[in-house]
């Protein structure tokens, strides 16, 4: 048990076996025996040896010691280093979807400005049609029907554009 509580404590501390055998004024073998249960140290030695590990001896003679993580700061500093590194790339995302929509917006209101431009041009032609004609009825009256429909849904949509580009350009 000695053995294993030893190792066990020694890694969880961040020590190398060589490091330890500084402390204790031994060479690394001799530390290597005692994690390996080929030798045990003397009472002294293990006085020494709870000291250095900030151990009660009691603990590196008792019951297995589980092996904790060598450095938790450092991990918890890695993990939280990955984390800030997806949200710079959720943000990055973010920035790049929201410029695409303003610019779908944008387009969106040219497209209203142009179709009116040519509505006014074109000044509804089917209005002066031939209606006697089935197929002329049926092409006139879905023309006019768009039309209608652009005219009063097309405002709405560019006020809704406007406030979009107007909203996506501030939250930068």
């Amino acid at each position: 048990m000695l053995n294993e509580n030893m190792k066990a404590i020694r890694k969880s501390k961040g020590l190398s076996q060589q490091e330890l055998a500084v402390k204790l004024n031994v060479v690394r073998q001799t530390i290597s025996k005692w994690e390996q249960g080929l030798s045990v140290p003397d009472a002294a030695m293990l006085i020494l040896l709870s000291e250095v590990l900030e151990t009660p001896v009691s603990t590196l003679l008792g019951e297995i010691v589980a092996e904790t993580e060598v450095d938790n700061l450092k991990a918890i500093s890695e993990k939280l280093e990955v984390i800030n590194l997806q949200l710079a790339q959720l943000v990055q995302r973010k920035k790049a979807i929201r410029k695409i929509f303003q610019w779908v917006l944008i387009s969106l209101c040219v497209a209203i400005i142009i179709i009116y431009a040519v509505l006014i041009v074109i000044k509804s032609p089917y209005l002066g049609w031939d209606y006697s004609s089935p197929e002329t009825a049926v092409l006139g009256v879905a023309f006019h029907s768009l039309e209608w429909l652009f005219v009063r849904v097309a405002p709405i949509a560019f006020i809704g554009a406007v406030i979009g580009i107007k909203r996506c350009s501030s939250n930068h």
